[in-house]
């Protein structure tokens, strides 16, 4: 057992309720809002999903770090989650291919962690009484302090996440002599969307989130993807404006998650901050064009109205979620854009929504 697993750490949740445990990872203290993943696998890939940047993860599953950690296994260049919870989080692993331990990944990351927590207590209290921000601290002990530290933190709703996220310089990927050509706007993408996008022959470039159309057309390209991401889309009206202009000139396009919800407020659609937001691998969707259901990947604490949408004679529902009824996809009936709240590349995840990414190549190639 090594030091820091012997140090005490608490969880504070702005609601005053305290959790106390043991530290992991980097001996230290950090804030945001708790929110909780019931994924059985995959934690490496879902710690570095940049959707996830400003919030305190509860990993649902007990033993967390057990097959430890992989360079290849990651979904962006850093750990992108604020802290991590846990029950038992592991420093002794069994997988052969693995780098290291969650342990020094953690403290090479630079990541708080706290271990020994009864999380199906803390999940069932998020779930009764909703995502609230918290503080987690292993330096100090004096709970009062940490409520002052924690009184500080911002509110998940109305801030604007995206662009601290996104890459400062474009990229490019694939083969540049391809006849396909796909603008990508990163507002936190994951490196799978982009692979399953270059796997399909796109030549893609990444752009910045706040690149103007003008830019963005620069590249010539065949169809524009709008990424998943962080934060509130309401407060996002630099691309919000971006994507009507992408609409108005009748180009494909394709969103996920974040950019469900940017395809939505661009066609007057309002969002909204769920309750306790979806996250994990698990979750089941119907396709109401096919009729068919998928088990999705899932990592989103805003929606589109459902009203508004239903209201709206131009916008058509493609996808529901079987679990609340909420607004999973969404196609625009006089262009060829459409978009979905969930996650297609589903890295980690079952692979039964990957059609989306041919779907969108086809949308493309016919247009």
């Amino acid at each position: 057992m090594s030091l820091s697993q012997t140090t005490p750490a608490i969880l504070v949740l702005a609601d005053g309720t305290i959790f106390n445990g043991t530290a992991f990872g980097k001996i230290g203290t950090a804030t945001g809002e708790i929110c909780f993943n019931t994924g059985m696998t995959g934690y490496q890939e879902v710690f570095t999903d940049p959707s996830y940047y400003g919030q305190v993860l509860i990993m649902n599953n007990v033993h967390i770090g057990n097959y430890g950690v992989k360079a290849a296994d990651v979904e962006s260049d850093s750990v992108k989650v604020k802290a991590v919870i846990g029950r038992n989080l592991e420093e002794k692993y069994s997988r052969f291919m693995a780098d290291a331990s969650l342990q020094d990944y953690f403290k090479a990351q630079g990541v708080v962690a706290i271990d020994g927590i009864d999380t199906r207590a803390l999940v069932a209290h998020i779930r009764t009484h909703g995502a609230m921000n918290c503080i987690i601290s292993s330096e100090i002990t004096d709970v009062e302090e940490l409520k002052k530290l924690l009184s500080e933190v911002p509110s998940m709703d109305g801030l604007e996440l995206a662009s601290t996220i996104s890459t400062q310089e474009s990229y490019f990927l694939g083969d540049e002599k391809s006849d396909l050509r796909i603008a990508v706007l990163d507002f936190g993408i994951k490196k799978n969307i982009l692979t399953c996008l270059v796997e399909r022959g796109a030549y893609v470039k990444v752009h910045n989130a706040k690149t103007s159309f003008e830019e963005l057309e620069q590249f010539k390209p065949h169809g524009y993807f709008i990424s998943n991401g962080p934060g509130d889309p309401a407060p996002m009206d630099y691309a919000v404006k971006t994507v009507k202009q992408i609409l108005a000139a009748n180009k494909p396009l394709f969103g996920i998650c974040l950019g469900h919800q940017l395809l939505a407020l661009a066609n007057d659609i309002p969002t909204f901050k769920m309750h306790h937001g979806h996250r994990g691998l698990n979750h089941p969707v119907k396709n109401i064009i096919s009729g068919k259901s998928e088990i999705t990947t899932q990592n989103h604490g805003f929606g589109v109205d459902p009203k508004a949408v239903r209201a709206n004679a131009n916008v058509e529902i493609t996808h529901v979620n079987l679990n609340d009824d909420s607004i999973e996809g969404i196609r625009i009936k006089d262009k060829k854009a459409f978009s979905v709240q969930y996650h297609p590349e589903a890295t980690p995840g079952p692979h039964d929504s990957r059609y989306l990414f041919d779907e969108f190549i086809n949308l493309i190639n016919t247009n």
